[in-house]
């Protein structure tokens, strides 16, 4: 296997490069009491999508700074209540997905809730309202604001939200939720289970959004993080701010809240992953101090992994 990041053995101990800023737990603290302070104003509206075994609505609540967030939501309608549950969560620029692929875990007697992030590829709201840079990217989203308005702040915290809505419904035993997701929805599994820290497994999948000082050494930043390099070269070309930059970069950086897990953790990592490079992960993975497994696959990228999905379903089964 060619290598263009760290070799394993150093992967295995490597504790990140971006800096976590100093009012890191603070800053959590807070945003938590205001996702919890908020009118959640749920809504569940029938879907036209129908299969004989489930339930299906369109859920929609209000997450901080006032934004609709939509999530498909399916109820196994066979099973005896209360049941577990899962949370799902999409990659960069995506949506929440068909329901079909959602069904093999509700035929099962879990409930679904697959959550559309905020102003990409589905039905939930991006309400702005933030000074600075708008025009590409949502990792830069905020940046020359204060750190409250980070869009990835608002997103982590609907995760959080979503997760304890799904705890609260009457037909979901709340010590029995897991959450899972690719990529992006790797990193919104990593930050979700560390904002609600009642999930009990969690499966992330070569999670986005981890280490971004490394991505940036590595001159990878194109792709999923070409934003990065947009920005520099747009609002600080001579990198006069790298610095503090990179440091309010830390407040959404998934690697310093990986600490706050408690559930028990399955991550996969393609040791050939140019978009998330290995290094960002293990950031994250090196972190995590609840039990956990790394399912690795030396030749393998940002894509499908072999085998990987029948192994989350096994893991998840526990619940």
């Amino acid at each position: 296997m060619p290598l263009f990041d760290l070799s394993l053995d150093k992967l295995v101990t490597y504790e990140g490069r971006n800096p976590r800023p100093d009012d890191f737990d603070a800053y959590w603290d807070r945003a938590i009491a205001e996702m919890r302070a908020v009118d959640a104003q749920i809504e569940l509206r029938p879907s036209q999508f129908h299969v004989p075994y489930a339930d299906c609505f369109d859920l929609y609540f209000t997450g901080v700074g006032g934004a609709r967030i939509h999530a498909k939501y399916i109820r196994p309608n066979h099973v005896k209540t209360p049941h577990p549950a899962v949370v799902q969560f999409h990659g960069y620029s995506n949506n929440s997905g068909d329901w079909t692929n959602k069904l093999a875990y509700v035929s099962l007697g879990f409930s679904v809730f697959a959550m559309d992030c905020r102003g990409q590829g589905g039905g939930s709201e991006d309400v702005g309202g933030i000074k600075g840079n708008t025009l590409n990217g949502h990792i830069i989203r905020g940046l020359d604001d204060h750190p409250d308005q980070l869009l990835f702040r608002q997103i982590f915290l609907d995760t959080a939200q979503l997760a304890s809505i799904a705890m609260n419904m009457p037909e979901v035993d709340p010590e029995r939720v897991g959450a899972m997701g690719v990529s992006q929805g790797g990193a919104l599994t990593i930050a979700c289970a560390a904002l609600e820290p009642r999930i009990k497994r969690l499966s992330s999948v070569y999670p986005f959004l981890s280490d971004y000082q490394r991505v940036w050494e590595m001159d990878l930043a194109k792709d999923a993080y070409v934003e990065l390099k947009d920005y520099f070269r747009k609002f600080d070309p001579q990198h006069k701010h790298e610095k503090e930059t990179f440091l309010k970069l830390g407040y959404i950086d998934i690697q310093h809240l990986a600490e706050r897990i408690q559930g028990e953790v399955l991550m996969a990592v393609g040791l050939s992953d140019t978009i998330c490079p290995p290094s960002t992960q293990f950031a994250a993975y090196n972190k995590i101090k609840a039990n956990k497994q790394l399912e690795i696959f030396p030749d393998f990228g940002h894509e499908h992994l072999p085998g990987y999905d029948d192994r989350q379903l096994q893991f998840m089964l526990k619940l």
